[in-house]
């Protein structure tokens, strides 16, 4: 008989990872007492280490991305104030 697939929770996972990257644990102790493979274990484990960087690289280009965006917006804002300007200079010709 098929075992059914079994999926896990984003939370589930993430203790599971975390619990590993700590440590104090094997990944032979925390597949047994989760009920999982120690692959599977390994590869949560995985996951974060290789994603760590890129929530440093994205604190920062989330900051360049909205000072840009607040730039745009300064110079739309002119724009705007530059053509209402000229609008009413022309209604009075």
């Amino acid at each position: 008989m098929k075992r059914k697939r079994r999926t896990h929770s984003a939370e589930f996972k993430a203790r599971v990872a975390l619990e590993a990257l700590k440590g104090i644990k094997t990944i032979n102790q925390i597949a047994q007492d989760e009920g999982i493979h120690p692959v599977q274990v390994s590869q949560w484990k995985k996951e974060p280490q290789e994603r760590l960087p890129e929530v440093f690289a994205s604190a920062k280009s989330g900051r360049d991305e909205r000072e840009k965006s607040e730039r745009n917006l300064s110079r739309l804002e002119r724009k705007v104030g530059q053509l209402a300007i000229e609008k009413e200079f022309l209604k009075k010709k």
